[in-house]
């Protein structure tokens, strides 16, 4: 058991010449004439995109084929968390593309969808005589620990994150409690076993596994019940629900319930990162992506209940009722407001500040918006002529032409 907090960011340089050596991190030869995507079971349009194919249509207005990373059996998982690939859009989870940024290569922040609301509860037994973060006092929180160095510990960090805030806004500190932590090897991205057949949709992987009650998921709900651990983080109204429906176990905190709105970042706001060479070299390929992104979000955002039908089948809300009243006043359209890469930043900052990064960076320079203007604007330039075309003998001039209509 440990109450340390810094720790020191590994060689990535190295580790990554090493797992190359090993045989690890297999990819496709690089095809600019195809775009793999990759998200995370959470809410974001491309989850939702999965099941329209809006984005794979507008790929194939411009002759690129765009495939799930799993789609082809040479990709392994690592991709998805180290970004080994240059023609890879990843739309997930905050901590693993700012582990990337900062240590492992440069990419480009495209756009990012907050869920405002999802700070992290603290977890104990529900017939535990524990109802308030003070009763926590000298008692055993987990806090579990990926051995994995390829990759960053992203469930560790939002879970030393989350116990450190619910301490501090109930007026404590890490010296108040014990913080026990639990290895495990977190090595299966390249294990043939847990690569299983190729994938044309992410919703094939959950459609083989129960995943709404698959303890992997909530790696630390064993330890709890068994009394090892007395209390553990989860994250709000997603998996949490999960652990009270059984019965066994009550939240005594919940962060998404303070108007703080800083204290909302669990691996969240989700971000979608492209490479720098897909940036600088093929833009039209992240434009595209973004076009996609756009389109979709804002189907959800009017068709919400739909949206819900289907995230319930990748992400961790109880059910379809639950996962609605988790989107329902969530902005599915991408976005890099203000508000939102501040949140970006605060996840970043934490990361720095305990060692899980080794070298900061400035997260206003590594958002991308021209690639979101210029897919917006064309978005509305494709409408205006699509509606002009229907009223006029031939399509009018672009918005920015300034010639007279008709």
């Amino acid at each position: 058991m440990t109450n340390e907090v810094k720790r020191t960011a590994p060689n990535m340089d190295e580790i990554i010449a090493n797992a190359k050596k090993a045989g690890k991190l297999k990819t496709v030869p690089l095809d600019w004439k195809e775009v793999y995507y990759t998200n995370c079971p959470l809410i974001s349009a491309s989850n939702v995109d999965q099941e329209l194919g809006w984005t794979k249509e507008l790929y194939k207005k411009i002759d690129v084929h765009y495939l799930y990373l799993r789609a082809r059996k040479e990709n392994d998982w690592y991709p998805h968390y180290i970004h080994n690939m240059d023609n890879i859009i990843r739309f997930g989870g905050l901590f693993p593309p700012i582990h990337v940024h900062a240590d492992i290569r440069r990419t480009r922040l495209l756009g990012v969808t907050h869920v405002p609301k999802e700070g992290g509860v603290m977890m104990v037994r529900s017939r535990d005589d524990i109802y308030r973060m003070a009763d926590l006092k000298g008692k055993k929180i987990g806090l579990s620990r990926s051995q994995n160095k390829i990759k960053t510990d992203w469930w560790g960090i939002q879970e030393e994150q989350g116990i450190e805030l619910m301490l501090r806004v109930n007026g404590m500190t890490r010296a108040d409690v014990q913080i026990v932590e639990f290895p495990y090897a977190d090595d299966w991205y390249d294990v043939p076993e847990m690569m299983g057949p190729e994938m044309e949709n992410p919703s094939e992987l959950w459609l083989r596994r129960d995943h709404k009650h698959d303890l992997a998921f909530r790696p630390l709900e064993t330890a709890l019940e068994k009394g090892v651990i007395d209390a553990m983080y989860s994250q709000s109204k997603v998996l949490s629900v999960l652990s009270e429906t059984t019965g066994k176990f009550k939240s005594i905190e919940d962060l998404s319930r303070y108007p703080d709105w800083t204290l909302q970042v669990a691996n969240i706001p989700a971000a979608i990162t492209c490479s720098d060479v897909m940036y600088n070299e093929h833009p039209e390929l992240a434009v595209t992506f973004m076009k996609g992104m756009i389109k979709v979000g804002r189907w959800a955002n009017e068709h919400k209940r739909a949206a819900a039908a289907i995230l319930d089948k990748q992400t961790f809300y109880r059910d379809v009722e639950d996962t609605y009243e988790g989107i329902r006043l969530v902005d599915m359209v991408p976005n890099l407001s203000p508000q939102n890469l501040v949140s970006v930043e605060i996840g970043k900052d934490f990361m720095f500040s305990h060692g899980y990064i080794k070298n900061d960076f400035d997260v206003e320079k590594w958002a991308a918006p021209d690639i979101l203007e210029k897919a917006a604007r064309e978005l509305l330039e494709e409408e205006w002529k699509k509606r002009t075309t229907a009223k006029l003998p031939s399509a009018a001039g672009t918005l920015e032409s300034g010639g007279r209509i008709g």
